[in-house]
């Protein structure tokens, strides 16, 4: 069957296109942007890729057309399938369909940490040779490729709340009906399809009606928004897991719900750190401690290990395993993801989407510099891309946002809601603002020293402004 995804460079409708191709599918595909390290990724594979959306990418006529969620009315390829009465469907739907129907499904919701989570979940499985299936938004450092179809019933999925396409405004993660369900955080965020939080709780929600009752929830300790939606209903055995929750609170919470997942830090900036698990028993008990240390930083990577180890322990992987294989996990591409260093500069990039996913990555860094044996500037570089940013609607979040690093340098968008004269009139850290990706680079180069980490934050290409950067730098006088 000859497969065209359109949106194919997408982190998602990319993923899929991988397990099309390993289905035994001819897979070509179309899409506005076609930026590493998605592309790099598909074209190594034999996908044929193609710019923009133009009706000879669809002649002659594929068997079935994949249409992304980036897609809507007025897209010449969308009116092309419609008028020619090709067949189509969903990401989500073909997925659901063909690939998840009879496995046991893995799913990782939440506003942050789906990725990571889900490549440290995947990894765990693969460690314990389990041989999972997963698909996973983004390209990992532990599997040469982003979704595999896997040889066991297992199966990870990133599991996104954003909607299924402009015919199906469900949110994705309706369609894959997990039995371990991890739901890692609940904000609001894609102010582009929701009105309101509420409307994301409500999709949530949904998530949970489809989690079986021979399943599993696992959700953070004092997550309130969280709290609201289980309580409009949960029909499934619940799991938390904490960082350093005080012990006689654990035990209360063993004791309640069966086993609660403790983080013990060792370090502020999380590069160690030890599970405990809580069972049940009058009084609740200890039942194994492991300890990890590993490559990554922040506290929020240490509450998507936490995750991942209860899934994978529903799943039956013990504790020892899923710590020893977190030891080995070496992280996402795109996820402080150290690109190089020039002249005693290292450049980072960073896939943020959202005010709290910059916050914590910046102060998991921040952290990290000063246990350093010489302090270092911390240099944000953000292009506020996402659809909610742009808007405006977290225009005094993005200023608390940035305050652990030591300068914040903006990129401004052609059209956006953003006040950028009152975000830098705001911010109690020197912020500049730029329209053009080669005046940051100028001002980079001429400004950065020795020692600084510059970290580029976009959920973009951001226009190559890595490559620049790094190039420009290495012709510093």
């Amino acid at each position: 069957m000859h497969i065209h995804i359109l949106g194919i460079c997408g982190t998602f409708m990319g993923s899929l296109a991988v397990i099309a191709k390993q289905l035994g599918h001819q897979v070509s595909g179309s899409d506005k942007n076609v930026y590493p390290p998605m592309s790099t990724q598909l074209e190594g594979l034999g996908i044929d890729l193609m710019e923009g959306y133009h009706h000879s990418h669809l002649q002659p006529e594929p068997d079935l057309v994949i249409i992304g969620n980036a897609l809507s009315r007025g897209n010449s390829a969308v009116e092309y399938v419609l008028n020619k009465g090709l067949v189509y469907t969903s990401g989500p739907q073909w997925l659901a369909q063909f690939v998840l129907h009879d496995r046991w499904v893995l799913g990782v919701a939440g506003t942050h940490g789906k990725t990571t989570t889900s490549a440290m979940l995947a990894w765990i499985l693969e460690y314990a040779g389990a041989r999972p299936g997963y698909l996973i938004g983004g390209v990992t450092n532990n599997f040469e490729q982003s979704a595999a179809l896997g040889e066991s019933s297992f199966f990870v999925v990133e599991a996104d709340e954003y909607d299924t396409a402009f015919f199906d405004k469900r949110s994705k993660f309706v369609h894959y009906r997990p039995r371990s369900a991890i739901l890692n955080n609940l904000e609001f965020d894609h102010a582009d399809i929701f009105e309101d939080l509420a409307a994301i709780e409500k999709q949530f929600h949904h998530l949970i009606r489809t989690v079986p009752g021979n399943g599993l929830v696992i959700t953070p300790y004092q997550d309130s928004t969280l709290e609201a939606v289980l309580a409009q209903g949960c029909w499934t055995s619940r799991q938390q897991f904490g960082l350093d929750v005080p012990e006689e609170v654990c035990n209360l919470l063993a004791a309640n719900g069966g086993v609660f997942w403790n983080a013990e830090m060792a370090c502020s900036h999380g590069a160690e750190f030890e599970v405990v698990k809580y069972g049940q028993g009058s009084t609740g008990q200890v039942l194994g401690r492991s300890l990890i240390q590993w490559q990554i930083s922040g506290r929020h990577n240490v509450k998507n290990a936490m995750a991942a180890i209860a899934a994978a322990h529903h799943a039956g992987i013990d504790v020892a395993t899923a710590t020893a294989a977190l030891r080995e996990f070496k992280g996402v591409k795109r996820r402080m993801e150290l690109l190089g260093k020039v002249e005693g500069v290292h450049v980072y990039d960073d896939f943020a989407h959202h005010p709290t996913a910059i916050e914590t990555t910046l102060e998991g860094m921040a952290a990290k510099l000063k246990s350093a044996p010489e302090h270092s500037r911390l240099i944000a570089v953000i292009e506020p891309r996402s659809n909610t940013m742009k808007l405006g609607v977290h225009q005094e979040d993005l200023v608390n946002a940035c305050q652990a690093a030591d300068m914040i340098v903006w990129q401004k968008p052609e059209k956006s809601g953003i006040d950028f004269q009152k975000l830098l009139a705001d911010s109690a850290t020197p912020a500049y603002a730029f329209d053009r990706v080669e005046d940051i680079v100028r001002y980079l180069e001429e400004s950065s020293m020795p020692g600084d980490h510059i970290v580029v934050m976009s959920n973009g290409g951001f226009d190559g402004i890595h490559q620049k950067l790094l190039q420009a730098l290495s012709y510093s006088p």
